[in-house]
């Protein structure tokens, strides 16, 4: 979802098979909005550790949408910062968690990828006026669709597993273990993962990235906890990190990319973040009653609001 290192583009101009992988790894690190190839890397080796399905469903979700991309000729330099391979990236791994690992879902991965290409191009275009970025929305409603219309067709229906959200032990106190385990599991989560050492290691790979954007994620993982307990969320789905990572992503997007960084950004960044910690319980709310996903929503739609405010607002300045 987003930019810098100046030498993508000398990377990506030597051969173009080195250049495509170049690029696909960096997609999948641009799902936390960041270009950093060993970012990337990391990412990528945690979804491979949480399960072979996920790291391949993910895998193959990248290549597909950056190779779209490329077919029909989207901008070399922005291919290159991974910008075309994140969606599908997200794709993939909400499709075969969402539907299983069933052939009709490899054919659905790659359909639905080639797809998020074409979308982001349009709303690239219809969110420039307003100064916004399409985020993953793309994915959303890509895989949203996907996901909500599989039932209605019996050779890609073959049952599917349990969303994390959709079980509760019951409400109880925050224990410790809760604590720690919420703090990794909003990073996971990202990437629609329950694994605490899968959060782990994507926060190893948002080091590399720097220092800020580490820092930003830490801080929201924290803000989504607090806030989803302020609310009186139940502490086995604060736990899962279910109420945790869409703060995460919008203090990444709002405190490490999208705004300079001043202490009124930063706290901007934070209130966003512990606003999309209740729309994401309204949200999910809303999408259960028609068998819906929440996915990345409440990321996209704080952070889209809070951003469409800033040049009203003139304590707060944008990047760049």
């Amino acid at each position: 979802m987003l930019i810098s290192e100046p030498d993508v583009l000398l990377e990506f101009q030597r051969k173009k098979l080195p250049g495509f992988l170049l690029a696909s790894v960096r997609g999948v690190g641009q799902v936390d909005l960041q270009p950093c190839l060993w970012t990337g890397v990391l990412i990528l080796a945690g979804l491979w550790a949480a399960g072979w399905e996920i790291g391949l469903f993910a895998t193959l979700g990248t290549l597909v949408s950056t190779a779209a991309a490329h077919l029909v000729a989207v901008d070399r330099s922005n291919i290159a910062l991974g910008l075309q391979g994140y969606c599908g990236c997200l794709t993939g791994v909400a499709l075969v968690t969402s539907l299983g690992g069933h052939p009709a879902t490899y054919a659905l991965a790659v359909i639905g990828a080639a797809m998020c290409t074409m979308l982001l191009a349009a709303l690239t275009t219809l969110l420039a006026p307003y100064g916004l970025t399409a985020l993953t929305a793309p994915f959303c409603l890509v895989s949203g669709i996907m996901v909500i219309g599989a039932p209605s067709f019996g050779r890609i229906w073959h049952g599917a597993p349990r969303a994390v959200s959709s079980t509760t032990t019951g409400d109880r106190a925050l224990s410790w273990h809760d604590l720690w385990h919420a703090f990794f599991t909003n990073i996971s989560q990202v990437f629609l993962v329950d694994e605490w050492y899968v959060g782990l290691i994507i926060l190893v790979g948002l080091a590399f990235a720097g220092a800020r954007v580490v820092l930003y994620a830490a801080a929201g993982s924290v803000v989504g906890i607090f806030a989803a307990w302020a609310l009186g969320a139940p502490a086995s789905l604060i736990s899962n990190g279910i109420y945790g990572y869409n703060a995460v992503l919008v203090a990444i997007a709002m405190g490490a990319v999208f705004l300079t960084a001043t202490l009124w950004n930063g706290v901007y960044a934070l209130i966003g973040a512990a606003a999309t910690t209740g729309l994401t319980a309204a949200l999910t709310s809303i999408f259960k009653t028609f068998g819906g996903h929440t996915f990345t929503w409440p990321f996209i739609l704080t952070t889209w609001a809070f951003m469409a405010a800033v040049p009203a607002l003139p304590r707060f300045r944008r990047s760049g």
